[in-house]
């Protein structure tokens, strides 16, 4: 379709394959994410390059970049920033958090408190903050980039409803390959890390481009109520506590579009929205106590979703 498009992820996947290896389906799944403005959480295990994979992808955009590291006694204040009273002018100035950057990397999410947590509500859905009933605007550009170890670790809060539901995509990482891992191990040996000499490799000019490209993709009147489909049946299905929300269903409906033109189309097809649905509403489902008794997960219903659901022809 548009030369921009399949350019603009082959840069991102050059650049941030020189760093991260054998991670191609994330980093295509982060080009997603940066073309819709969404956010990203990524999930999985501590030492698998959650965080080298996140300041790469800040360095190939150019854009500025902030790391906050979730601990037990991370507070607010600590992300959105501070006033302080300045005696020269005898006022309060206000002194901006590392929120206030284009890409934010909160690293182990889930070791903040729920009050931390929900301190990022208002900046992820908004791209603004209030402090003090002042309200202070975050860069159009603004990108939250989430790292979450499973929840079965210790020290660690389960992320709420409503701030899961503002992550566009959630991606599951998980152990490499053996020839992927042996790559990583003589490469880091060598060269230590290489994210720290890398350029901007994706202009402004070239994302308006992208996404204008992504505006004129078709999407049918049939496969918007294919999506619809699939988000009545994850309300009703049995083992859920919670379904897809409007929200979810506009993200899945985003990126079904954005998959269908990096893949060259004019149009959205069924297989587009199956392969973006399971990064899109697995971290949104809530699974009931009995299914998880069962050992159920939220992956499996997404797939059983899919099979179940009739597609539009």
């Amino acid at each position: 379709m548009s030369t921009a498009l399949e350019g603009m992820e082959q840069r991102l996947q050059d650049s941030l394959g020189a760093s991260v290896i054998g991670l191609k389906p994330m980093i295509r799944a982060l080009t997603i994410a940066v073309i819709a403005r969404g956010h990203v959480l990524l999930q999985g295990p501590p030492g698998l390059g959650k965080t080298l994979l996140s300041k790469s992808l800040a360095a190939a955009l150019g854009g500025t970049f902030r790391r906050v590291q979730g601990t037990a006694d991370l507070m607010p204040s600590d992300i959105i920033g501070v006033h302080i009273f300045d005696a020269a002018e005898r006022e309060f100035e206000f002194r901006p958090g590392p929120l206030f950057a284009d890409v934010l990397l909160v690293d182990e999410i889930n070791r903040a408190s729920p009050k931390t947590q929900s301190a990022l509500l208002e900046a992820m859905e908004e791209r603004q903050v209030t402090v003090e009933r002042k309200t202070y605007a975050l860069s159009p550009h603004f990108l939250v980039i989430a790292t979450q170890n499973p929840v079965d670790f210790e020290g660690t809060y389960p992320l709420p409803e409503s701030q899961l539901d503002r992550f566009m995509l959630r991606i599951d990482m998980t152990y490499p390959q053996r020839a992927d891992e042996q790559t990583i191990l003589t490469q880091y040996a060598a060269l230590g890390a290489p994210a720290a000499n890398m350029s901007q490799v994706v202009s402004q000019s070239m994302l308006d481009e992208v996404r204008a490209a992504v505006d004129s993709v078709h999407m049918a009147p049939e496969l918007l109520g294919y999506i619809l489909d699939l988000a009545q049946a994850s309300r009703q299905h049995a083992h859920l506590t919670l379904g897809l929300s409007t929200r979810g269903a506009l993200a899945a409906l985003r990126a079904a579009r954005i998959a269908a033109a990096l893949r060259g189309g004019t149009f959205v097809a069924p297989d587009d929205v199956k392969d973006v649905l399971p990064t899109v509403i697995s971290h949104r489902l809530v699974l009931a106590p009995e299914a998880m008794l069962e050992g159920i997960t939220t992956q499996a219903i997404v797939q059983r979703l899919l099979e179940q659901t009739p597609v539009p022809r």
